[in-house]
């Protein structure tokens, strides 16, 4: 039996199966789930066997790839082909944690210090040099920022000026901003490059205005090749800051430096910003960062562990994952926990210890989160009143906070779909089933829906 294949003729079929299946999912679901799959084909294609890494996995395809396969084989056959999913034997035992004189069992790395490396002028940058897009995952979720990012660290100061990422708290936003520097500086050392959180570039101009050091700012920032600028949604009611800015941003357009920039909101979002300041926001390229995907999250922590000296088994990945949905700062958090939980107690990591670990957590999202707080929130967020939740109204105002509120619920709870069903009015299951599939597909496509439902997330978990 081939690595994704099997013999013979089988393995004609398998094969374009799979070539099928990569032409018509996302790359990152099928390197994730179909790509790693070996398959074994009888001799009379009565039956294909898929054998899965893990427990995980094997559940995760049944429900969302299985039948996609089958009708796959089948129309590439032209007859039924029975599929089973059944667990590979693992070849090699997960490597347990080594004794306390290993270098795992010593105190974790700590972060990258904040480089303050200097161009060739003195100049001090402030990147941290441990951020670059070789350790940034990417996944659908800010594959066209990254992709960007990419673009204006290799050809500054023409295309996508300024860039403008915007997204929610801990998605990565930072790093992506510090891998652009970092890039730049590695193909041209001498660039003047500067990255600055928004309260800093604010507290500059105070002390340039009560120093009465104007020139000095100005030679600083508007000298620059590129800046990097985190949370311009600080410069808020700040007008001497605006101005000032506004000024710089002008200088380095004008001589053809790069600006990106970082936000929670799209530019026309901002509040109490100038106008002129928020047309110049977007006037380049705006694109979000959305909270990661199941498939990203797993990539993540599987990533992140590594670089921690650590091997994260998949299927605990997959287990954090699936409890820990809302950006990537709550993941490294609760990989951390995990880690240092594995090393006080010289354990192997596993679900058993990552459940031990995230107890707190996972006490808190289950006490918290339960339909009836769902439908309070989203009532809330949406302006409607929590007995329309229930009530047999169909106009959209209300149907479709309904519709998101039942998503929730299956997303964020253990209940069944009759369940849910019943606590919605005594709906049938199958009117939640549709609803929770049309919410999970506009997600994909509506990042202002993706938002909004982050958000509620955000707000649900505490």
């Amino acid at each position: 039996m081939a690595a994704g294949a099997a013999d013979g003729a089988g393995d004609s079929l398998w094969q374009a199966c799979i070539d099928q299946l990569a032409q018509e999912l996302p790359q990152q679901q099928f390197n994730t789930w179909i790509k790693p799959l070996t398959a074994q084909v009888t001799d009379d294609f009565s039956r294909v066997t898929l054998f899965v890494a893990n427990r995980f996995k094997l559940d995760w395809i049944r429900a969302q790839f299985a039948s996609r396969i089958a009708a796959t084989l089948e129309k590439l056959y032209g007859q039924p082909i029975q599929l089973e999913l059944v667990l590979a034997l693992r070849e090699v035992p997960a490597r347990p944690l080594s004794t306390a004189s290993s270098p795992e069992l010593g105190p974790a790395p700590e972060p990258a210090e904040m480089a303050d490396d200097a161009a060739p002028s003195g100049f001090k940058n402030r990147l941290n040099t441990a951020l670059t897009f070789d350790n940034l995952v990417e996944g659908t979720a800010n594959r066209m920022a990254r992709a960007a990012a990419m673009h204006v660290s290799g050809t500054p100061g023409h295309l996508y000026n300024p860039l403008f990422i915007y997204g929610g708290v801990g998605l990565g936003k930072t790093h992506l901003v510090h891998a652009v520097g970092n890039k730049l500086l590695a193909d041209r050392p001498g660039a003047k490059v500067l990255y600055i959180h928004a309260e800093q570039f604010v507290s500059d101009v105070v002390k340039a205005y009560q120093r009465k050091t104007f020139d000095e700012f100005k030679d600083k920032y508007h000298s620059l090749d590129l800046l990097l600028i985190d949370d311009v949604q600080f410069f808020a009611n700040k007008d001497r800051t605006q101005e000032e800015f506004f000024n710089a941003f002008e200088a380095l357009l004008a001589k053809k430096s790069h600006i990106v920039m970082t936000s929670d909101t799209y530019p026309k979002g901002l509040t109490d910003i100038h106008e002129r300041l928020v047309s110049r926001f977007d006037s380049g390229l705006t694109v979000a960062i959305e909270p990661p995907e199941l498939e990203m999250r797993v990539a993540i922590l599987i990533n992140k562990s590594r670089q921690e000296g650590a091997e994260m088994p998949e299927e605990v990945a997959f287990f954090v994952a699936k409890n820990v949905r809302s950006n990537v700062r709550e993941l490294e958090g609760a990989l951390r926990k995990i880690l240092a939980y594995s090393r006080f107690n010289q354990k192997e990591i596993s679900i058993q210890l990552a459940r031990e670990a995230l107890r707190d957590l996972l006490s808190i999202q289950n006490r918290q989160i339960s339909v009836e707080n769902i439908q309070k929130t989203v009532a809330d967020y949406y302006k409607i009143k929590v007995a329309d939740m229930y009530s047999k109204k169909r106009p959209a105002s209300i149907a479709r906070p309904r519709q998101i509120a039942m998503y929730l619920a299956k997303e964020l709870t253990q209940k069944s779909l009759p369940e849910i069903g019943e606590l919605f009015g005594g709906r049938d299951h199958t009117t939640v089933l549709h609803a929770v599939r049309k919410i999970a597909a506009e997600r994909q496509n509506v990042t202002e829906l993706n938002q909004q439902l982050h958000v509620l997330e955000q707000t649900l978990k505490g």
